[in-house]
């Protein structure tokens, strides 16, 4: 059973952000999350009325789980306890992975790329350590 725990956690490396995957994401943003977030992310949906506490506004609240693309992604997949924030993992991995680049987008600003996406240029040499002295 535990092996099975650590099969969900683990996910595969977050795709390179697009405009494909943005595209993607606001697609998915106005279907799943508009009624509360409103479709610029304020926190304004007409559902949002009826919620406490209210929808996050993306360009002005911080996020309660952290905003590193991560952090988002983790509160996509589990939700915020307390709140109306439900878990999205029913939508594929890069759906939410869109629905990340999205809201960062909807945040304002350029989205940070997630840690474990760091490109590694093929054509780049790594710098090298400084050697140890004895």
């Amino acid at each position: 059973m535990l092996t099975t725990a650590l099969i969900v956690l683990v996910a595969a490396a977050p795709p390179a952000k697009s405009q494909a995957l943005l595209d993607k994401g606001k697609q998915s943003f106005m279907t799943n999350c508009v009624a509360c977030h409103g479709e610029k992310g304020a926190g304004d949906g007409p559902g949002a009325i009826a919620l406490n506490p209210k929808p996050r506004n993306y360009a002005k609240d911080p996020f309660k789980q952290g905003d590193k693309p991560e952090d988002i992604f983790k509160t996509l997949q589990t939700g915020v306890p307390n709140t109306a924030m439900v878990a999205f993992g029913h939508l594929s991995e890069e759906e939410r992975w869109a629905l990340v680049y999205w809201v960062l987008e909807l945040k304002g600003g350029p989205s940070p790329a997630p840690a474990a996406a760091a490109p590694v240029d093929a054509g780049t040499k790594a710098p090298e350590k400084p050697a140890k002295k004895k």
